[in-house]
């Protein structure tokens, strides 16, 4: 028997990403569905939506680990935990807790010290990324939008990245605000705080950009005035893991450095 789990099931994709990042592909034996990255996991047997699980499949694969995220997936876990599989779940909401979580898992399946340098890698990304926002000519308002409807703002980690990036959210209050109910907000507040980009990753949909254009009393938004509406994919921002620091966080950089040397500032 191995000293460190060898059959993973990973139930989102953030820990699917990492454990390949820390050269443990291969222990991973069933994925969720939802997995794009990197594209050899998508040939392994998908057991799982976000909030639904195939447990037949799950138990067929005779998992030694099972991964998951939040308090969504709290219901798989327990059934899960029922009949006799180890589960751990994650509760990532911030920068810092996703670097935390990487060095766990690297904890859990034996290279802890290599988590401890993806972790230090992923933060001195961060840290040049935050450098080059630092230069850019001014700070856009930018307005995270995580769904449409109801209208739901940035979870923490990502309205920290648009920080890294050069932003300034429109809605600091609700940063820290995990579950998405407590950060549904009014189309005419935030139209009123008058956001100069508009960033939008309605997750597991397509981003309709004509949906927030037409926007009752949108018209004069300095974002819907100026076209710096844009999308970035859920896959990469709204993962909490490697995908987030990396391109997310990078996409989210162009876009700014694009709005700023066209934008008027105001």
């Amino acid at each position: 028997m191995s000293s460190y789990p060898s059959r993973i099931v990973c139930l989102t994709e953030e820990t699917t990403e990492t454990l390949y990042m820390l050269g443990m592909g291969d222990r991973i034996v069933g994925v969720s569905g939802y997995t794009v990255r990197p594209p050899d996991a998508r040939r392994k047997p998908r057991v799982s939506a976000f909030i639904s699980a195939r447990y037949d499949k799950i138990e067929a694969l005779e998992p030694d680990l099972i991964l998951g995220f939040s308090d969504l997936q709290a219901e798989i876990a327990s059934e899960l935990i029922r009949r006799g599989y180890p589960v751990v779940v994650f509760n990532q909401r911030s920068v810092a807790d996703i670097l935390q979580m990487i060095r766990m898992l690297g904890g859990l399946v034996g290279c802890g010290p290599r988590a401890d340098a993806l972790a230090d890698s992923l933060q001195r990304n961060l840290d040049v990324i935050k450098a080059d926002g630092a230069r850019l000519p001014f700070r856009p308002r930018v307005f995270f939008e995580e769904w449409d409807q109801p209208l739901i703002s940035g979870i923490e980690w990502v309205e920290e990245l648009i920080e890294t990036a050069g932003g300034i959210p429109i809605f600091p209050e609700l940063r820290h605000a995990g579950l998405a109910k407590l950060r549904i907000v009014d189309a005419d507040e935030a139209a009123r705080r008058d956001p100069q980009v508009v960033i939008a990753s309605w997750c597991g949909k397509r981003v309709r950009r004509e949906t927030i254009e037409q926007r009752a009393g949108w018209q004069h938004v300095s974002a819907i005035r100026c076209g710096h509406v844009y999308e970035v994919k859920s896959a990469l921002i709204l993962q909490p893991g490697p995908a987030a620091l990396t391109d997310g966080v990078r996409q989210m950089q162009q876009i700014l450095q694009r709005v700023t040397s066209q934008a008027p500032r105001d």
